[in-house]
């Protein structure tokens, strides 16, 4: 099995990312105006808090947009106002020749959007699919992996579109790799990024949408009442977040890094493969010898590993996080449920993972053992 995880920031890079972050906030705010805990309530010429307005501004300096928006909704949210700003029933969007992430295709049934499929890897796919769909209005593009084997590269796959259809509106979802990767979609010429800023230390519930100026207005001007507004503690609290995430994304990464080659170099028995993949966060696969998946994951959670996620790298996880392979990889091969789990560091270092995940294999193939003894005794 392949795996085509996409590139991390070193822990450098991401300094240099955080030291930006907090350099632009500097050009957009009074010192004092950082220790308070922002305003409140829809001011009048902007329906909405002034430092919420401040830090979208912020924001979109900082990613080099035309325009920055907070929502409510997460990342899911994010992606409902996007779709909202250029798609009407009936319209029809391009996506990857893959299981749809469940959020984003619960979101697209229930606004009546038809997706048309085509391999992105494949530029005579891409061609073929929007030549032959006069009513496409746009193109989602997942920035990480859909499947285990996908590989396309988001800058590449936005060129090609362009290339074929320059009108197309080009939303890129960019949960799990804003703040990991070098750029984001509407850094790289999409129309739209979105991505949550929970799953970045921020707030519950709070996702950004960057990009064109004339499609987020179109997005001020369907969430404009008051209780939809973004307050201004949770607007600061998100620019919080995001100045802390890069470099401990960045130290996750190298966590992950340290054990697919340890496990690779057989540092525990039982542990046929190990890799590295964007499932949804990048993440550490592995795979066992025999069908122990569930019960590894029993016996992971009461030596003290997170059996799921909160909001995926929020900022009440630190634990590491033992659990099944994503809901879009089991869609594409069930059978990896049984084979197969996931492992996200998050604050843990390589010794505590390895140390859980060494007794949880150990106990789970005892557990096995005495199943099939069992069923030995039964059958004589």
């Amino acid at each position: 099995m392949d795996t085509y995880p996409l590139d991390s920031l070193s822990i450098e890079e991401a300094m240099h990312r955080q030291f930006k972050l907090v350099d632009v906030m500097t050009r957009h705010f009074r010192g004092e105006e950082l220790l308070s805990l922002g305003d409140l309530g829809v001011v009048k010429g902007i329906n909405k808090p002034r430092f919420t307005k401040k830090i979208e501004e912020t924001l979109a300096d900082f990613f080099g947009t035309e325009k920055a928006m907070l929502v409510r909704g997460a990342g899911t949210g994010a992606l409902r106002f996007g779709f909202m700003s250029f798609l009407k029933p009936g319209d029809e969007i391009l996506v990857h020749d893959a299981p749809i992430y469940p959020t984003s295709k619960t979101t697209l049934e229930s606004m009546g959007i038809l997706p048309i499929y085509a391999d992105f890897h494949d530029s005579e796919q891409i061609k073929e699919a929007i030549l032959k769909h006069p009513k496409l209005k746009g193109v989602l593009i997942q920035h990480t992996r859909q499947k285990i084997d996908d590989h396309y590269d988001l800058a590449e796959t936005i060129k090609k579109i362009r290339s074929i259809y320059s009108d197309l509106v080009i939303i890129t979802d960019d949960n799990y790799a804003a703040m990991k990767a070098e750029k984001i979609g509407a850094q790289l010429k999409a129309d739209l990024s979105t991505f949550s800023l929970f799953k970045l230390l921020g707030p519950e519930g709070i996702g950004v949408i960057l990009g064109r100026k004339n499609l987020i207005e179109k997005i001020e001007k369907i969430n404009y009442s008051g209780g939809s507004q973004v307050q201004g503690y949770e607007a600061l609290e998100a620019l919080r977040g995001l100045i802390y995430a890069p470099v401990m994304l960045a130290i996750q990464a190298s966590v992950n890094d340290q054990l697919v080659h340890s496990l690779n170099n057989g540092a525990i028995k039982g542990v046929k493969k190990a890799y590295l993949a964007n499932a949804q966060s990048k993440v550490l696969l592995v795979e066992f010898v025999k069908p122990i998946a569930e019960k590894v994951l029993h016996h992971a959670n009461e030596l003290g590993a997170a059996p799921h996620p909160i909001g995926a790298e929020s900022k009440y996880e630190f634990a590491p996080m033992f659990y099944r392979v994503s809901g879009t990889f089991l869609s594409a091969d069930p059978s990896l449920a049984k084979k197969m789990i996931r492992i996200n560091p998050l604050r843990s270092g390589p010794e505590t993972i390895l140390r859980i995940l060494n007794t949880s294999v150990h106990r789970a193939t005892e557990d096995l053992s005495v199943n099939s003894s069992k069923g030995d005794d039964i059958n004589e």
